[in-house]
Parts: C-alpha cells; sequence; structure tokens
C-alpha cells in the first residue's frame, strides 16, 4: 500500500466557529494506480490533496505513506518525504518571472545537490520532451499558458519523483491543449509513476482509471474507469491526440 488515510477530518477556525472541509475521509491508494478524485468547487478536493501531499495538517488523522504513519513523523521527515517522492503540478504554474524556461526545470534539482552541468543537461532532455526546444532561454511573460504549463511537467520528468499530484492542470486551456497535457501526464503514469489528478471535469477524469467522488467533505462514490484498459487504446488515443 502506498497511500492509506485513516478517518482524515480537517476544519477551519474563523473567530470562535468551527467550519469542517474534511469529515471522516477514508482512502487508500496503490503504488503505480492513475486515479482522479473529482468534486464541485468546495467539495474538499483540493483540500484532500492537500492533506495527501503533506502540504496541510489535519485535525485528526492517521496518514500511512508506504507503512509510515506521517502522523508521527517531524516537519523535516515530511519535508524530505516531499522532495524525494512527491511532486505537483498545479493549476497557475508556480514560475519565477524572471527565471528561463531552462532556469525553472532545472531549479528542483538544486535542492538535491546535484551538480550544474547535469541539471541543464537534464533539464534541457525534459524540456524537449514537452516540445519546448526552441524555448530554453524564453521566460513565463513569453510564453503561452500551454507552454507555462509544460514547463510545470517539464520540472516532474526532471527529478523523477514517484508520485504526481496534479491540481486541475487542464485549468484556462482549450480541449485540443488540454489532450496534450493529459497525454504528457498519462506518459508518466506509464513510465510507473503514481498519479492523483485533481479536477472537477468528467473529460479529465476519464483519462484516470479510477475516480473518486467527494461531495461536502466526504467520499461518496468510487468508480474505475475503462478508458485506459488496453495497450490498444492507450495508443488509439495517441494517434487520436497527435495524428501519428
Amino acid at each position: 500500500m502506498l497511500i492509506e488515510l485513516k478517518n482524515i477530518c480537517k476544519s477551519y477556525f474563523v473567530w470562535d466557529q468551527e467550519i469542517p472541509v474534511l469529515k471522516g475521509i477514508n482512502l487508500q491508494i496503490e503504488e503505480r494506480e492513475f486515479v482522479s478524485i473529482m468534486g464541485h468547487s468546495g467539495s474538499g478536493k483540493s483540500t484532500l490533496m492537500n492533506m495527501i501531499g503533506m502540504l496541510d495538517t489535519p485535525t485528526s488523522w492517521d496518514y500511512f505513506f508506504e507503512w509510515k504513519n506521517v502522523a508521527k513523523l517531524n516537519d523535516d521527515e515530511q519535508s524530505e518525504i516531499r522532495g524525494k517522492k512527491i511532486w505537483f503540478i498545479f493549476q497557475t504554474y508556480n514560475l519565477i518571472p524572471r527565471k528561463s524556461a531552462l532556469e525553472q526545470v532545472m531549479l528542483p534539482l538544486s535542492y538535491q545537490w546535484v551538480k550544474r552541468s547535469e541539471r541543464e543537461e537534464r533539464a534541457e532532455k525534459a524540456l524537449i520532451r514537452v516540445w519546448l526546444k526552441d524555448k530554453l532561454n524564453s521566460k513565463p511573460n513569453e510564453l503561452s499558458w500551454w507552454q507555462q504549463q509544460r514547463i510545470a511537467i517539464a520540472r516532474a520528468l526532471v527529478i523523477n519523483p514517484a508520485i504526481i499530484l496534479a491540481d486541475e492542470p487542464t485549468w484556462a486551456l482549450d480541449t485540443k491543449t488540454w489532450d496534450e497535457v493529459m497525454w504528457l501526464i498519462t506518459e508518466l503514469w506509464q513510465e510507473w509513476k503514481t498519479v492523483i489528478l485533481i479536477t472537477h471535469e468528467q473529460e479529465i477524469a476519464d483519462y484516470a482509471k479510477r475516480h473518486i467522488l467527494v461531495k461536502d467533505g466526504n467520499i461518496v462514490n468510487t468508480l474505475e474507469s475503462g478508458l485506459w484498459d488496453s495497450i490498444e487504446r492507450v495508443e488509439h488515443e495517441r494517434k487520436r491526440i497527435f495524428g501519428h
């Protein structure tokens, strides 16, 4: 078992009023699964993602990651897991305005003490893979939203994490472009990553093999998807998106 959440609750407090967001979540995610977490705005799905990614602390919890109880780890130990095992793809891309595409992708490697020449080589390869070979020196304000999202995906490629947590990765993109984004994320899954996708769009959720439906802070249903049930279907989707 990669991830197991047991009775996860999360509340926020406004003055003396408690506002519950997650209400006793129980969830298991296996290694190398492709899972979507679906729900309308305010359902609690993004808060759940923050719990899984150790970006926030539940009000009450038992969270087991690779059989270790995260609740018993200190902040440094949780940070080490995040740095080595998890990569986030956010809808807002989180790019640094003054850094080039190459520098943006090199940045995560600097925290792993990778020497500069290797950082440059690995970052360039990742950008080429997401079709940005001619944009290595471009700043974010010189790139489209789709190109900026590809940089965010390249950062995931370059550090080779075990888990991809993608929060509304197709936000503000048109249908053709979100197909391309989702194909790249699907490729990561095919390379033995665990992918957890947060979305409110059924068409995006359908890329996953399992759908977890969240409503009012509760998991209300879990459904299996047949979209990626065969290698032939994956190849069909690749040809549909890219035409070759």
